[in-house]
């Protein structure tokens, strides 16, 4: 009995020793409170100089000890803006290292990428003829020829360009005549009509990058796999994971979640590699109080990641109170460009009869709600045109609720119904520009950029020359936002909406026209008086339509989450729409993207917006590229002309809810809304008398929904492409578009057919899943068969499919 009693007292103090080993494994010493309020952006370095702002991940950067970096680096702190400057002194550095801050002892971790630009010389033969000037014009620098002149020698004109990998289209500007380039054979449709020389940039070195993966999980242990890496970065929040929390293998590694992650609700471990050949995906783990989520079902509106966003236009999305219709009283505007009724109290009729809820919404983006003029005014460009405010783009003032669409207790009861129905509110807001009815303007018109030119021009809508300054037009001054004190005032005007109706978040409008110090100023505010005192998530995203290093220039810490993703609209739209185009330029363009933002950005993927034509009209052949869109709208009436239109809007959808970023639903696209250019894109919302394919596109729209909003490899899965019928030659598998999205032992495989008739497509499913055994299943009721690690499946022309586990 006594030895008994002996051996029970050793087990227990055995257990004991195990347990307490286990806990001090998971202790660290990271704060309880973080310095940095959300996860901290990855800082893309420039092939020069970098120059760090540290407020944008320290609100209070009084707190800081000290900033240390790798030895690859030379640095100097500029105190008074706090701002670090780096540069290399060494050219091999690594593709990814890590800048420590260090707080009280404690090191935050921000990691540097390196630039991936890549040498590029584009050369012009004259063939002996005589030129003044020669410049390149293109993706790479926003089609603006002013700022990439060639030079002149050896008898050829040369032009140097420093790229990331990747595919630009571009024209040469011959003495000002736009031309494709004579010694460049590759081309690609510019979606207007025409054809753009293509420049191809890649990066042709040895090696592979390496890739990872989810693999398993446990309890606190996260294992994941590791191809190729040769270094590694295993980040909780924003504290880089000691040894002791990691045990790496050739090809997997183990990681131990810290203790610290049981005391917070959402918290994330994120992954990132390198080798000599580049960068790794990311990966980004979501836990739940220290556990691992592998259901969508615990997550939440506040997952910005699970966004579903819906964006509609106040005035024409629903008329329930024909108390506050005041259509402008004027017979020049037509009535498409005139108020036709939508207000608040019709959004929040549709938010209660559950028509976002029923579809799978949980994020709408409306239209700016500030009021605008009472008179219409012709716009700049031929014909001349009259229009009214409806759209809500003309602020007569910056904090005033426009009463055409209801009051501000209405708007106030929008934000908590849709907080009701689990819905986040997203507002429109206007900031690079004012109505010259505003009382900014009126009271200050020194606070506004020029509107006539040195050289006599009038500086408007010169989109790319005169970025920062040009106007929209003649009754629209821009703001100069190199005055501090515009700067304060437009900034305080957007945190009063915050506020006052607690909204979750802002779309900006024309976000590359305004400088990023006001960017830094908003972005602080928020931080100082929402997000951290309240523990609240506020999501910002902007309107950019330039390059992607333009477009990700503004998505930082200190700045916006995101931007929409118009590169990639642009490249899915042409691809879908063009029976030459091949889904390999969709693929490249996904990369690139990815390789921008990464692959959990919160960019927005959109079906469409408000200034484009629609995709269903273009998809059904009623409208041409090679045609006006706006002035087809005013000429004819434009509907859906083939009902495959139908087919390939669907189609668009679905690479709209399964890739990589936040899906964004454009009104009415969920059944296949008709629409040329700007106005006629903007209709009123129908709801009812829906015709046989509008009924099935919405229902597919709505399965889509579904999918995104359950699935969570959708969502944090990583991005895989999948090569299909690689027996075939190139020409014949153009049509043909295979992904993954995995997460850990989760995955949805995504098959698409864009030729025009059925095609028998074989593919095998990632390597991971090997050893599983997966019970597949189709979504939307194609037969597939599955023999080994092979799938074959047929799809109809013009159709896709989605195969879970």
């Amino acid at each position: 009995m006594k030895n008994l009693r002996l051996f029970i007292f050793c087990m227990m103090c055995a257990a004991f020793t195990l347990y307490s080993c286990t806990n001090n494994e998971r202790k660290t010493d990271f704060p309880t409170k973080s310095s940095v309020y959300g996860l901290a952006s990855i800082v893309n370095l420039n092939t020069d100089t970098t120059s760090i702002y540290l407020g944008d991940f320290f609100p209070d950067i009084a707190v800081i000890d000290s900033v240390q970096c790798s030895l690859n680096f030379s640095s100097s702190f500029d105190k008074k803006n706090a701002k670090l400057i780096l540069w290399s002194k060494s050219k091999e550095i690594p593709a990814l290292s890590e800048l420590k801050v260090f707080v009280k002892h404690t090191s935050y971790s921000i990691l540097l990428k390196k630039s991936g630009k890549i040498k590029k010389t584009v050369y012009f033969n004259p063939q002996k003829k005589k030129y003044s000037k020669i410049q390149i014009a293109g993706e790479f620098n926003n089609w603006n020829p002013t700022s990439s002149n060639f030079v002149f020698e050896n008898g050829k004109w040369r032009k140097d360009l420093f790229l990331d990998q990747g595919t630009y289209q571009y024209q040469l500007v011959v003495d000002e005549k736009w031309i494709l380039d004579p010694a460049n054979p590759d081309s690609s449709d510019n979606n207007i009509g025409g054809y753009n020389s293509l420049l191809k940039v890649y990066n042709f070195s040895a090696g592979t990058p390496p890739y990872l993966y989810t693999n398993s999980f446990k309890n606190e242990r996260i294992n994941i796999g590791n191809i190729n890496a040769d270094s590694l970065f295993v980040l909780w929040q924003n504290f880089r994971l000691a040894a002791k929390f990691i045990n790496k293998s050739d090809s997997f590694c183990n990681i131990t979640i810290p203790e610290e992650a049981n005391k917070m609700e959402r918290s994330f471990i994120r992954v990132f590699s390198c080798n000599k050949k580049g960068c790794s995906n990311d990966l980004l783990i979501p836990l739940k109080f220290g556990k691992v989520i592998n259901e969508a079902t615990a997550l939440t509106r506040k997952d910005l990641e699970a966004q579903v966003m819906y964006f509609l236009m106040v005035d024409r999305f629903m008329n329930k109170d024909s108390a506050n219709d005041k259509p402008i009283k004027d017979p020049d505007v037509s009535a498409k460009a005139n108020y036709m009724g939508g207000d608040f109290s019709g959004i929040i009729s549709k938010i209660r009869d559950g028509y976002f809820s029923d579809l799978g919404i949980n994020s709408l983006w409306i239209s700016p709600v500030n009021l605008n003029p009472d008179k219409a005014y012709r716009e700049y460009p031929e014909p001349h045109r009259k229009f009214s405010g409806y759209h809500g783009y003309w602020p007569i003032s910056s904090t005033k609720v426009d009463y055409r669409f209801g009051t501000d207790l209405e708007l106030l009861n929008l934000v908590r119904d849709a907080h009701r129905y689990g819905i986040n509110v997203i507002l429109d807001y206007v900031a690079n520009h004012v109505h010259e009815n505003h009382p900014l303007y009126k009271q200050h018109p020194e606070w506004v950029t020029a509107l006539v030119l040195p050289d006599g021009r009038k500086n408007i809508r010169l989109w790319e020359e005169q970025r920062l300054t040009t106007w929209f037009d003649t009754f629209l001054p821009t703001l100069d936002f190199s005055k501090p004190e515009v700067v304060e005032t437009m900034t305080d005007s957007a945190l009063y909406w915050i506020k006052t109706y607690n909204i979750d978040g802002f779309r900006h409008d024309a976000t590359k026209h305004i400088p990023e110090n006001y960017w830094r100023r908003l972005t602080q505010k928020i931080k100082n008086d929402i997000t951290i005192p309240y523990n609240k998530n506020f999501y910002q995203i902007g309107e950019t339509y330039g390059s992607r290093e333009l477009t990700g220039s503004y998505v930082n810490s200190g700045e916006l989450d995101a931007q929409f993703d118009f590169n990639l609209f642009f490249d899915m739209r042409s691809v879908l729409l063009n029976n030459n185009e091949s889904f390999a330029k969709l693929q490249n363009s996904i990369t690139s993207s990815l390789d921008y933002y990464g692959y959990h950005n919160l960019m927005g993927n959109i079906t469409g917006n408000h200034d484009m034509a629609r995709f269903i009209s273009y998809a059904s052949g009623a409208l041409s590229s090679k045609e006006d869109d706006k002035e087809a709208g005013w000429k004819r009436n434009i509907g859906v002309k083939d009902p495959v239109g139908y087919k390939k809007l669907s189609m668009f959808t679905a690479l709209v809810m399964t890739l990589p970023g936040i899906p964004v639903l454009y009104y009415g696209d969920e059944f296949g809304m008709p629409g040329a250019g700007d106005p006629d894109n903007r209709r009123m919302m129908k709801f009812t008398k829906l015709d046989s394919y509008e009924v099935e596109t919405k229902n597919i729209a709505k399965k889509l929904i579904k999918l995104r909003r359950n699935l969570i490899p959708l969502i944090y899965g990583d991005y895989l492409a999948i090569p299909a019928n690689v027996d075939k030659n190139i020409y014949k598998t153009k049509d043909i578009f295979v992904f993954a999205r995995c997460y850990f032992d989760k995955i949805a495989i995504v098959i698409l057919n864009k030729n025009s008739s059925v095609e028998k497509i074989k593919f095998k499913i990632p390597v991971r899943y090997d050893k599983l055994k997966l019970l597949l299943k189709s979504n939307f009721e194609n037969r597939f068969d599955l023999k080994g690690d092979e799938i074959t499946i047929s799809l109809e022309g013009n159709a896709f499919e989605i195969i879970t586990n």
